[in-house]
């Protein structure tokens, strides 16, 4: 009997509070929701190394095999999505694929749980980098890697940059497709206006600071605009953690095993960004309009801040809402000899573990959706990244930079990042809930960075021992 079929929910619920990985719709900012963290114990010492099946024997059934595809892209994402999902089906008449939006991640997540008892779930699922670990464990879905090695696919098509985070112990496992870092956005109007040029784009913290003063308007008290604003997200502490290249989590970012606890209470990364974040909002030029990505890039856009942060998916709506041109940065540095780069975020298409037909007409249908054809569509689309590097060749690709050569900004950072992946943790959307509540006592002043960061990694720390002990993880 297939693994899936074979698992049972443990009575022990772990509820994750919000927070997701990347940005247009649901992707980055999804309304909160609970997560059921629970699997059986018995999948997670045979998850990572059991194979996929067996090659299947050549069907005679001359039925069109029918797929169902959960997604969780909303709005102009969800759009383009769709019609993929249309133009292959036209493509091909072996293969029936049904796209099913199931709201956030998290909803997703919850809703794949209760179709395991009765085998009800999808055949591909597209899953938030932050859900990679719990996947894993979970043996729902196959290391889709053995797919593209029994389907001899040459697995170097694809960017080498996107492959890392979603690769453990050597072994891919999610097929990177929609993916996003963070970067700068900034105001050129602005910036010509107060007499500033490309050479003064921030890279720094304290050179956020410097020229934050320089483009912040006051009246009288009021402040008319500030220099900079970054929205409240455990997301961008991750990142400014990749780019001082220090650890979030124990066991080489839970890579090398899986986390038993955090580390950015004890390597110092935490405190400095904390204290970093601080001192920008203190200044007085620096903006802060709580965690929702949508109220900061309406201050951005209707031109109450100068310079923000966001996921490169972003670029598209951006664009089109400002009115006024837009340029991009590299994500800054917590420090200025910060050596790190930065990791991705995004989702993965996942393959469901099921029989072997099932399996291999899934991965055909993925490998339709990272071509380079489908990818230069799809980041037209939506501002995600192409996966395949065959898609950089093609005209309409080299058109929509020349187009938007802002989004060439987000290319060149991607590739001088040198291959850093963040961590994998299984309870991360309530790692990434509990950091911004602290972020926020911080600016508020009712925690120092040293007490948020302590009371941040005690909640975390019991989450994690939580789930180790309900899953048998030693």
């Amino acid at each position: 009997m297939k693994l899936l079929k074979k698992l049972l929910l443990v009575s022990g619920v772990i509820a994750l509070a919000t927070g997701c990985s990347s940005d247009p719709a649901p992707v980055e900012t999804p309304a909160p929701s609970n997560v059921d963290n629970s699997i059986n114990n018995n999948t997670i010492a045979n998850a990572e190394s059991a194979p996929s099946n067996d090659v299947a024997e050549p069907a005679t059934n001359v039925e069109p095999i029918k797929l169902t595809f959960w997604h969780s892209m909303g709005g102009a994402g969800g759009t383009a999505l769709e019609q993929l999902v249309a133009d292959y089906n036209a493509s091909q008449n072996e293969i029936i694929v049904t796209a099913q939006y199931q709201g956030t991640y998290d909803d997703a997540v919850n809703k794949l749980k209760s179709s395991a008892i009765s085998n009800s779930g999808p055949d591909i699922m597209q899953l938030y980098d932050i859900g990679t670990r719990w996947m894993i464990d979970s043996g729902y879905a196959v290391a889709i890697e053995d797919l593209i090695n029994q389907a001899g696919y040459d697995l170097s098509q694809i960017d080498p940059s996107v492959l890392g985070y979603y690769t453990v112990n050597d072994k891919l496992y999610g097929m990177p497709f929609n993916t996003s870092t963070p970067i700068l956005y900034y105001n050129k109007d602005a910036f010509a206006e107060a007499g500033l040029t490309e050479a003064d784009v921030p890279t720094t913290f304290e050179e956020i600071l410097e020229v934050s003063e320089i483009l912040t308007k006051k009246n009288g008290n009021e402040i008319e605009r500030y220099g900079f604003a970054m929205h409240v997200y455990g997301w961008f502490f991750e990142q400014f953690l990749v780019k001082q290249d220090l650890f979030y989590a124990n066991n080489g970012n839970g890579r090398a095993a899986h986390a038993t606890a955090v580390e950015f209470d004890e390597n110092g990364g935490g405190v400095a960004i904390l204290q970093g974040w601080k001192d920008l909002y203190d200044s007085g030029f620096v903006g802060s309009f709580g965690r929702e990505w949508a109220t900061t890039r309406d201050a951005f856009t209707s031109g109450r801040t100068a310079m923000t942060l966001g996921s490169t998916a972003s670029l598209g709506d951006i664009e089109l809402a400002a009115t006024f041109d837009v340029g991009t940065g590299y994500f800054p540095k917590v420090h200025a000899d910060d050596p790190g780069g930065v990791s991705i975020g995004g989702a993965a298409m996942w393959i469901m573990n099921k029989d072997a037909q099932t399996e291999q007409a899934a991965w055909k249908f993925t490998e339709y959706m990272i071509s380079p054809e489908v990818q230069a569509e799809w980041a037209k689309a939506t501002g995600y990244f192409p996966v395949s590097l065959g898609a950089y060749e093609l005209a309409t690709m080299q058109d929509h930079l020349e187009q938007y050569p802002a989004f060439q900004t987000a290319i060149d950072q991607l590739r001088d990042s040198n291959g850093s992946t963040g961590a994998l943790l299984a309870v991360f959307s309530e790692a990434r809930a509990t950091i911004e509540e602290n972020i926020e006592k911080v600016l508020n002043n009712t925690l120092t960075p040293e007490e948020a960061v302590s009371d941040a990694a005690k909640v975390i720390n019991n989450a994690i021992e939580r789930y180790n002990l309900a899953n048998g993880i030693e």
